[in-house]
């Protein structure tokens, strides 16, 4: 994402899980666990979109971890159907979720398209353990069966996306009684939106800590 960014390997359910690590200019006030699109459709750490979800946690003050999911890029194993991918994103957040001195830091979970799935997923888990705040981008919720989420979830969506229909979402989001931000004329990719998702993350975040 930057010259700072910071790679590292963790121990993961199927073996190492590939992280990239970015921190804000003081102490964390929180550790924000981002997941990437679908691991057989190109999906990776380095998405755009999931980068600009990490940019967006770091100008708030959050330490922001993005990974791959097993058999991505440097993360052992291979694709799992969903399963074992959700059990990576666990593995990653509690192998980050504690501070130096070993207590338990505030953590946030966030995901685009199909990582979307997957931190509903972690964070219906998590059970009483609640994040702060959960982030969907374009979630899958036509292929996958993503759970209901907290009532503060942020659920974003492109007008256009060609990808997850917009109905879909809305569908899912309908007996949650769930508000669904939606931009208009975007696609799923966010192509020359970029600069406004971030905005939008920033705005409906702003009260997890001022952004700089």
């Amino acid at each position: 994402m930057n010259p700072r960014t910071v790679r590292q390997a963790i121990a993961g359910p199927a073996g190492a899980i590939e992280c990239a690590i970015d921190v804000p200019g003081g102490a964390p006030r929180g550790i924000a666990v981002l997941c990437h699109p679908h691991p057989q459709q190109g999906g990776t750490l380095d998405n755009k979109v999931v980068q600009t979800l990490a940019r967006a946690f770091v100008q708030l003050g959050w330490r922001s971890v993005r990974f791959n999911f097993r058999g991505v890029g440097g993360s052992a194993g291979s694709w799992d159907a969903g399963v074992g991918e959700v059990d990576d994103a666990f593995a990653v957040l509690q192998a980050f979720r504690n501070d130096a001195a070993g207590a338990p830091q505030p953590y946030a979970l966030g995901g685009f398209s199909f990582g979307g799935f997957v931190a509903a997923a972690v964070t219906e888990r998590m059970g009483e353990d609640r994040p702060q705040r959960l982030v969907l981008v374009g979630p899958s919720t036509q292929k996958q069966q993503v759970p209901p989420v907290p009532a503060d979830t942020v659920v974003i969506h492109g007008e256009s996306d060609e990808i997850v229909p917009l109905g879909a979402t809305l569908d899912w989001a309908r007996p949650q009684a769930l508000p669904v931000v939606v931009i208009p004329g975007v696609g799923h990719f966010f192509h020359g939106s970029l600069p406004l998702l971030k905005s939008v993350v920033l705005r409906e975040l702003h009260e997890l800590g001022p952004a700089a």
